[in-house]
């Protein structure tokens, strides 16, 4: 029993998804996060070998079923559960994701129409993360065809080879929806070949120079910068008499000019609210100078606080 123990411990741990599981964890949440402001999760995906015949057996009942078009005349599938289809289709028509529950109903045109820009995103990340890598050859070069309401032609349209077949449990905006995404695409893989980095010299050292890896180190540092409205002074009485809901009046305040500030105080630059690609953004307008040499920050009184 203790030899078990043992041997349990020094076992190393199962390695993380790598290649074309990794990559497409990452598509879909960059797809639904660029294209809807969609917080999309990946909290499972399984990877597997599958026939035809074996792969029309996966997908749920009602799902919408994406054909894709890739490299050699090649054909996948995207399955699209009900859950999923449905909160992509609220998202873009109601604003929001419903945590209610999902009415099954059959998928149409106008579905696999809202849903395709999506899915072209998603494989498009997948290309560019797949660039130096194996997986590149099977899972790369694909985008949306058409779309199935029904699966039964699949086995007509699909060629009939073994198919690398991934699957993900996604939750979409925090859980208030979860269902799998299938993608399945030919294993045997026609597309181009990874683009991997050229050899380095024989003599040359495989360490990175002093100034490289200095770099690295610098550019991976944290800067935290504070976005400040306004600044005001309270008396401490005021601030302790506080209540959930109370509001607190910014006179001041303007969303065209708001300051960034270190975290030693000093102003560094300034900028104005707006917005990239449906998520809240800050446009820098231009940096500020920086005080005089011998200049001190002068510290706020012990009587207040900052808003």
């Amino acid at each position: 029993m203790l030899r078990r123990k043992i041997e349990a411990k020094a076992r190393p741990a199962d390695p993380p998804p790598a290649g074309a599981e990794r990559a497409w964890r990452l598509a879909l949440a960059r797809s639904g996060r660029d294209a809807f402001a969609l917080a999309v999760e990946v909290s499972g995906l399984t990877s597997a070998r599958r026939s035809l015949t074996e792969l029309l057996e996966m997908p749920e009942a009602r799902s919408l079923y994406a054909v894709l078009e890739g490299p050699g005349e090649a054909l996948g599938l995207a399955a699209l559960s009900p859950p999923v289809l449905s909160a992509l289709i609220e998202v873009q028509t109601i604003g929001r994701v419903s945590a209610a529950p999902t009415a099954v109903r059959k998928p149409t045109r106008t579905d696999a129409a809202m849903v395709s820009g999506f899915l072209d995103r998603a494989l498009a990340d997948l290309d560019q993360q797949l660039e130096a890598e194996e997986d590149r050859v099977w899972a790369a070069g694909f985008r949306y065809a058409s779309f199935l309401d029904d699966p039964r032609p699949l086995g007509l349209l699909l060629e009939d080879c073994t198919y690398r077949v991934l699957v993900a449990e996604v939750e979409l905006a925090l859980g208030a929806k979860t269902g799998p995404l299938l993608l399945a695409l030919p294993a045997d893989g026609r597309g181009e070949r990874p683009a991997l980095p050229d050899a380095e010299p024989v003599g040359t050292g495989a360490e990175p120079s002093f100034s490289a890896a200095l770099s690295e180190q610098v550019l991976a540092a944290d800067c935290r910068l504070d976005a400040v409205l306004e600044r005001l002074t309270l008396p401490l009485g005021t601030l302790m008499g506080w209540q959930v809901g109370d509001v607190v009046e910014l006179p001041k305040a303007s969303l065209e000019r708001i300051a960034f500030e270190g975290l030693d105080g000093r102003p560094v630059a300034e900028g104005r609210l707006g917005q990239h690609r449906g998520m809240r953004a800050v446009r820098l307008s231009g940096a500020v100078a920086a005080p005089a040499a011998g200049a001190t920050v002068m510290p706020l009184p012990m009587t207040g606080t900052d808003d």
